[in-house]
């Protein structure tokens, strides 16, 4: 990518950081990316954390545990973004599938 005005040299480590944060940990830059299988269950799987962790923090707030309801509000509606999101790709997912599906050969 070259940029006018900066040499390359002054934007390529701004590059590589954007890159590698844009993968999934464990996955620098210049390696083999992973499948997109791979990703989606790794983010099914962080939502599902999410979820189960707001809904003990609920459980400790309901059951009188914990008084900590600010965290289990800010937890809880974690879980809800993650999952809205993850809502959302599987929504594309589809659509990309059926537009496929409708293609004439």
């Amino acid at each position: 990518m070259d940029i006018k005005g900066l040499p390359s040299d002054v934007i390529s480590p701004v590059l590589a950081e954007r890159t590698s944060s844009a993968l999934p940990s464990g996955h620098a830059s210049g390696s083999e990316l992973p499948e997109f299988s791979h990703v989606l269950k790794t983010a099914m799987d962080k939502v599902n954390e999410l979820q189960q962790t707001a809904s003990a923090k609920m459980h400790e707030v309901d059951t009188g545990a914990s008084q900590d309801l600010l965290g289990t509000m800010i937890s809880t509606q974690k879980a809800s973004i993650s999952f809205q999101a993850l809502l959302q790709v599987r929504n594309k997912a589809v659509a990309a599938y059926e537009e496929i599906m409708r293609m004439q050969i």
